[in-house]
């Protein structure tokens, strides 16, 4: 008896796995505090993950997410949509998997001809408004992300902690301001001896 009467090979069990660990976190309530919810929601992906320690490097390598994947990230994004998040700024918050224009495609239409745009709302908003539009390049995430956190941790500094600004860019009060205004390029902020 062959496991392959059952799934079409190897990656479709993968998938599979992987949805079933994506299964037992909590979703995110899509009204109500955002915040609470997402880290009620990081929490319990901490317990599943901590369980399932293995999943982590699958969970993001799978390009035919199952039922409870799909479903997981449509939740985070209709919690941050819901909040107020313009569709770009979920995109930056969420940080999709993909490594460029042509691999967010490549990626991208397949999982949605496999579901009514009904189903994943948020999914086919993200998609179609953002990642399939010409010029994204999910590399660009990288620099927002960096940005972000940098410009979070440049607020624990105490008042009179002068920063500089070692790269592109400048030291706009706490924050740190990337030239044309949309968070590209690189930068680092550190704290003067």
């Amino acid at each position: 008896m062959s496991i392959y009467y059952y799934v079409p090979n190897k990656s479709a069990i993968l998938d599979g796995i992987v949805d079933l660990v994506f299964s037992e976190i909590e979703l995110s309530a899509v009204d109500g505090d955002w915040r609470a919810q997402l880290v009620r929601r990081a929490n319990s992906a901490r317990q599943v993950l901590s369980r399932h320690h293995w999943a982590i490097g699958l969970m993001g390598s799978r390009k035919s997410p199952g039922p409870a994947t799909l479903r997981h990230h449509d939740t985070v994004l209709g919690t941050l949509r819901a909040a107020g998040f313009t569709v770009e700024m979920t995109a930056h918050a969420c940080a999709l998997p993909f490594q460029g224009t042509s691999t967010a495609a490549d990626v991208t239409e397949p999982i949605m001809e496999r579901f009514h745009t009904d189903q994943y709302p948020h999914l086919v908003e993200m998609a179609t408004e953002y990642i399939l539009q010409p010029g994204y390049d999910f590399g660009d995430e990288f620099d927002v992300g960096v940005g972000v956190i940098l410009d979070a941790l440049s607020r624990w500094l105490p008042e009179n902690t002068p920063n500089i600004l070692v790269a592109a860019g400048r030291v706009k009060g706490r924050g740190v301001e990337r030239p044309g205004g949309r968070g590209r390029g690189p930068c680092r902020v550190v704290r003067r001896c």
